[in-house]
């Protein structure tokens, strides 16, 4: 197998050489995210230490690094879900200044084992996603019932809508809040661990559904432990304690170098046919 050959990237300490922050790019417009000076703590103890990001629109952009790094704390953070510090702008507004409603409208969640009521209908749970969209107590429109059906059918759950959430597995129930959040039809979509469960046929079916957003003009922004799917965004973020050492394509060199110091060399990434693929490094044999 062969190498990566590629150019370019801020460097990770301990292999990639040390540098400036880095900031994640926004190649060409104002981005459609940005934060500045992003800090976080929990319980007390800071997770996030001043983080900058500038996130376009149209791109898939991953957030990997280690247990601990931080991932899930910064996804939070930008999504107005977690007390922080600094500054996150959308779409060049302060999200602070965004009423709940268009801030729902603009920016769709998945986190980390998301809830619904058992008893919902798989549709039902889809249709939550079109809330922000209804006025206080009104029925679905023709356009909320077209968004549903798309996303349940880009995440292969359509045939069994009227199925009940309780009667499905893990990876169906996953497929659906995966609909839910596509059905908002907003321009940014957040994911945290989002192939949890899922199979890896499923697992290629979600990758469909992210590069189809993002080939919208949409922006997806996931944490994946998944190295190898996460090889498929974009743009790849690479955190450690709580500090974004390089941004960069994850197509280039510098980014696989910066992904194999943050794990301490125990990976590898090389090409096959035409994708990156991660494999372990073993330790040496005393």
């Amino acid at each position: 197998m062969s190498r990566a050959d590629g150019t370019g990237g801020a460097g990770v300490p301990g292999g990639c050489g040390a540098g400036p922050a880095a900031r994640a790019p926004a190649p060409g417009g104002e981005p459609l995210l940005r934060a500045r000076g992003l800090r976080a703590s929990l319980g007390g103890k800071p997770v996030l230490h001043g983080i900058d990001l500038d996130l376009p629109a149209g791109r898939w952009t991953a957030i990997v690094g280690p247990n601990g790094a931080g991932k899930s704390t910064l996804l939070k953070a930008l999504a107005g879900l977690l007390p922080h510090e600094g500054a996150v702008r959308l779409d060049g507004r302060p999200l602070t200044d965004l009423p709940g409603r268009e801030r729902a409208r603009r920016m769709a969640w998945l986190g980390q084992n998301e809830g619904a009521a058992d008893d919902l209908s798989v549709y039902d749970v889809a249709m939550l996603g079109r809330l922000p969209h209804r006025p206080w107590l009104a029925p679905p429109s023709a356009a909320d019932r077209a968004a549903v059906e798309a996303a349940l059918r880009a995440t292969h759950a359509w045939d069994w809508r009227e199925r009940a959430l309780g009667a499905l597995s893990g990876g169906e129930r996953q497929r659906v809040l995966l609909a839910r959040a596509l059905a908002v039809g907003a321009p940014l979509v957040l994911m945290d661990e989002p192939l949890a469960n899922l199979d890896p046929p499923h697992q290629a079916d979600w990758l469909d559904a992210v590069r189809a957003q993002a080939a919208g003009g949409g922006t997806v922004v996931s944490v994946l432990h998944e190295l190898g799917m996460a090889l498929q965004a974009d743009d790849l973020l690479v955190l450690r304690d709580g500090r974004l050492l390089h941004a960069g394509p994850s197509g280039d060199a510098a980014t696989h170098r910066a992904l194999e110091a943050v794990f301490d060399r125990r990976i590898a990434v090389h090409r096959l046919r035409d994708q990156w693929v991660v494999l372990p490094v073993a330790r040496p044999v005393p």
